[in-house]
């Protein structure tokens, strides 16, 4: 079956929104956070213990998985979900982004990118066709539309050139399109221009999607920036389509895309901190390589319900970081992957007591960005 959005509540003072994603797997509350597992895992975690942080949707790559162990490889051992263990719902990127951090400008056609491959140099020609048949065989619950993230800054030409293409792109890949399990999101895409922004959203709209995503954001903009390039594009998504924000995975970030009406967010932050030694809490981001914490007794937080913190303190989780034993990078990823998640759970009940301003106000006095 294909997914569907329900809006339960909004927010009356802002656009943020409560509903529920039903899927193959079951129903998940939005808004959601959504770890990343690039190569069919969760960096340093079993299925399981993502499943235990209250994940709901879970990420893959298209372009990885492609290349290693190959789509065919998947489709026989059943699908994604089979071949990894993962119960729950999936979403394959398209591929999209590593256009954005492979390929160069004079290598992106309008048939498609050659770029080369990131593991031994072989040249590789992705086309919006060849992304989506490989995401069929994945057999994912969500596949995304194979598209070009914009650089920032770029050019008001270059943007709606690019603009223009990732909509023939969407339109080519929908053509192929063949999964009746699966659904299909576009993506809007625009750079910083508000004009392109509507085009690139109304456009997608008119091409028919089961769900939008806002791309293009989080590649090195300033946050006022990013945030109207949030606002300038999901004012005109449907309201009964789930919304998903790309690779955002900052905390500050996700609240004030919830404000603006989004509904799903990813991104590899939380496993890529926590195999450095870095732990999201309420009052920031903390660094357990810091010489206080090799005799702290006490858990990473003691308002923080994972297991992590049920069972570990900071001075242990010092010592495996320090003497590099990957326990401690699977300890720190399931205690910032439940930190995300649990944050967009109280999202969702400020949206349902209408006071997500109020809630935004306290976590960021409380929040601090720098790490310590």
């Amino acid at each position: 079956m294909k997914i569907k959005y329900e809006l339960l509540c909004n927010d009356t003072k802002t656009k943020a929104r409560r509903g529920k994603l039903h899927t193959n797997y079951g129903s998940f509350d939005t808004p959601m956070f959504m770890p990343v597992g690039t190569l069919a895992n969760v960096k340093t975690l079993t299925p399981e213990q993502v499943k235990a942080c209250n994940s709901g949707v879970i990420l893959s790559n298209t372009y990885h998985l492609w290349l290693r162990p190959g789509e065919d490889v998947v489709d026989k051992a059943g699908g994604l979900h089979k071949f990894m263990n993962y119960d729950g719902p999936i979403l394959t990127d398209s591929g999209g982004f590593q256009v954005f951090s492979l390929a160069k400008p004079k290598d992106i056609t309008e048939e498609g990118v050659f770029f080369k491959s990131h593991l031994d140099g072989k040249k590789l020609f992705l086309t919006p066709e060849i992304s989506i048949n490989v995401q069929n065989k994945l057999d994912s619950d969500i596949a995304m539309s194979f598209d070009e993230c914009i650089p920032y800054p770029a050019s008001y030409e270059y943007a709606k050139a690019s603009t223009e293409r990732t909509l023939r792109w969407a339109k080519r890949g929908k053509d192929v399109f063949n999964n009746e399990r699966q659904s299909l999101f576009g993506i809007v895409q625009g750079g910083e221009y508000t004009d392109l922004r509507e085009y690139s959203a109304k456009e997608t709209v008119k091409i028919g999607f089961d769900g939008y995503s806002i791309g293009g954001t989080s590649v090195g903009e300033d946050k006022p920036t990013m945030y109207k390039m949030i606002e300038d594009g999901i004012r005109y998504l449907p309201l009964d389509k789930p919304r998903y924000l790309m690779g955002v995975g900052d905390p500050i970030d996700i609240i004030e895309g919830v404000i603006r009406g989004i509904d799903m967010f990813d991104c590899v932050l939380p496993t890529r901190l926590a195999r450095h030694g870095n732990a999201f809490t309420l009052d920031g981001k903390i660094n357990l390589k810091n010489l206080k914490f090799k005799e702290d007794f006490t858990p990473i937080s003691t308002e923080c319900d994972c297991y992590t913190c049920k069972n570990y303190t900071k001075s242990y989780l010092r010592h495996l970081i320090t003497c590099d034993e990957s326990l401690g990078g699977t300890l720190l990823s399931i205690h910032n992957i439940r930190f995300l998640i649990k944050l967009t759970e109280d999202l969702r009940k400020a949206i349902e007591e209408d006071n997500i301003l109020e809630y935004r106000e306290n976590f960021i006095n409380r929040y601090k960005k720098e790490t310590k």
